[in-house]
């Protein structure tokens, strides 16, 4: 059992997927938008593959906390993931900031301009979740 973080834009779909543990998240994929449709079959085999339980969507705050029209968007997108996967607990975290702290963490190390353009929403879907895997209770191993 995985979460799954999504970075929504609106012509990419930014992913990553948390270890087994639930400690870690590693970016999986960007899924390029072209419609409504071929967005949810994509999440329906990423669900399906890494036997996902739980979907964060990263959401859009303005830096006052606000919510502006692409937060409205998103969530929006989220409540469909909702009601198309019933079984699936979707849940929406700030990510305020991830965009820009994966910008900084690519230009570290040494990634170019191009290949940041590619891998860009897949880091800050890492970013996300790795927010919202941090933010987890953990249980005591001893």
């Amino acid at each position: 059992m995985r979460i799954l973080a999504l970075d929504v834009g609106d012509k990419t779909i930014g992913v990553a997927a948390s270890d087994l543990l639930l400690c870690t998240a590693q970016g999986i994929e960007v899924i390029r938008r072209t419609s409504l449709s071929r967005d949810i079959e994509r999440l329906q085999q990423l669900i399906d593959q890494y036997e996902v339980t739980t979907i964060v969507v990263g959401l859009p705050k303005n830096m006052n906390g606000t919510i502006g029209p692409r937060g409205e968007l998103t969530q929006q997108f989220a409540s469909e993931l909702g009601t198309l996967f019933p079984g699936i607990v979707i849940k929406l975290w700030d990510e305020r900031l991830s965009t820009v702290a994966a910008q900084k963490a690519l230009i570290a190390a040494d990634v170019s301009r191009a290949k940041r353009k590619q891998v860009i929403d897949k880091m800050a879907a890492v970013f996300i979740l790795q927010g919202y895997l941090d933010s987890l209770p953990r249980k005591s191993l001893s």
